[in-house]
């Protein structure tokens, strides 16, 4: 469950912005929708944030610093070129450094003996911080001046360092992270690849693990909005015939019109047909509404973050969708059945009726100053929040901020 993310000159987000979810202990406690941050522990975290705020006020910003932390991790050995980011622009940050940090639970022993292992006791589990720097220069982002990883056992005590990385040679390692055997190895890695997306090709144990964690988030951007294409979801689906009938069960209880989808085999490739109680022909993809196609594109990644119990990253998960059927979306994430493995849904959100259905816990909001610096904060920092309150409208009102200033 991650909890805290940290973002630094990074597109929108210039002075550091620090967003800590854990949520008090005084706070009462609702299971459907507040989950331990790992098994045992006493802090608590949202299993859905939801970020508002008026267009550019740097929504897309958390969910791409979000976003970039696990492709950095898994996927930068195989990059050709700068790293997939930017900077804030202006002249004061062209040359600081890009700062970002999480912080999440998870099983302390990198081995996969200890991940394959049928029982655990609550001191095997315990707090990650990952932390990453990188230096623009030229324009362009393609050094790392740091990257650390730490734990805590049981989420206590001080930071122990599972390894560190000061530029691209001087790395680190540590009783968690072995390095022996793979002195050659470290000369390899790049200025702009992770040490675990580098060490994991050469079969290095705990860098797999993490990789493998790495690969249970699950999103639609990066750079921009990367939503499956048309041709991607259908074949997506052709190989997934369980997806298929997950995505039927929720077509029929969301009352879109459709009875049933299924993927035909053609001479081109899948294709996707729609049945439609009264109807007599079933309708083919390209005549399906907005709606419900833009829907079938963001499932597959809400079915692999329930079904893996990762994280989903979804930006403008109310994009030609009803606002009804948001709330149903969010719930699925606090169904016990649905999401045993406590799953989390990080999205940005314009339909600010969806307010109503949230707690003060799960909301975020982010602002733009009349610079272009954007500020992010959880409406549990702001002061006097009740739990009668119409947050809706209190929102519209203004009291919260991150509303649009129009004239």
């Amino acid at each position: 469950m991650l909890y805290r993310l940290e973002i630094e000159n990074f597109y929108s987000v210039r002075d550091l912005q620090v967003l800590d979810l854990r949520i008090p202990k005084n706070v009462p406690d609702y299971p459907e929708r507040f989950a331990p941050i790992f098994p045992g522990a006493g802090d608590r975290a949202p299993k859905v944030v939801a970020l508002f705020g008026a267009n550019g006020s740097g929504k897309s910003s958390v969910l791409k610093a979000l976003a970039f932390i696990p492709w950095f991790l898994r996927e930068s050995f195989q990059n050709k070129g700068a790293l997939p980011c930017e900077r804030f622009n202006d002249e004061e940050s062209a040359n600081k450094p890009i700062r970002l940090a999480i912080e999440a639970g998870g099983l302390m022993n990198l081995s996969f003996a200890a991940q394959n292992a049928a029982t655990h006791t609550d001191d095997d589990f315990g707090t990650y911080r990952y932390e990453l720097e990188l230096l623009p220069k030229n324009g362009e982002i393609r050094t790392v001046t740091r990257e650390v990883l730490r734990q805590r056992r049981r989420g206590q005590g001080k930071w122990v360092k599972v390894f560190e990385r000061a530029g691209d040679k001087t790395i680190q390692g540590s009783r968690t992270f072995t390095l022996s055997g793979f002195s050659q190895v470290i000369d390899k890695i790049r200025p702009d690849a992770s040490v675990v997306a580098t060490l994991a090709l050469f079969e290095h144990e705990p860098s797999k693990i993490l990789l493998q964690a790495a690969e249970t988030v699950f999103r639609n951007i990066l750079i921009d909005r990367t939503d499956f294409t048309d041709q991607g979801v259908v074949q997506f689906l052709a190989q997934n015939p369980s997806a298929v009938d997950a995505l039927n069960r929720e077509l029929q209880r969301i009352d879109v019109g459709v009875e049933q989808m299924q993927v035909v085999q053609t001479a081109t490739g899948p294709a996707a047909l729609f049945k439609h109680e009264g109807l007599h022909a079933n309708m083919p993809w390209q005549l399906e509404s907005q709606g419900t196609r833009s829907f079938i594109k963001i499932f597959p990644l809400l079915l692999l973050a329930l079904q893996k119990g990762g994280i989903a990253i979804v930006d403008e998960l109310d994009l030609s969708i009803h606002p009804l059927i948001l709330p149903e979306i969010v719930r699925w994430f606090y169904d016990k059945e649905r999401n045993a493995n406590t799953a989390q849904l990080w999205t940005s959100c314009h339909s600010v009726s969806l307010l109503d259905d949230l707690t003060k816990e799960e909301i975020v909001f982010c602002e733009k100053d009349r610079l272009g610096i954007s500020r992010i904060y959880s409406l549990m920092d702001i002061q006097a929040v009740r739990r009668s309150d119409n947050l809706y409208r209190k929102y519209l009102g203004g009291t919260y901020g991150a509303v649009p200033q129009i004239g």
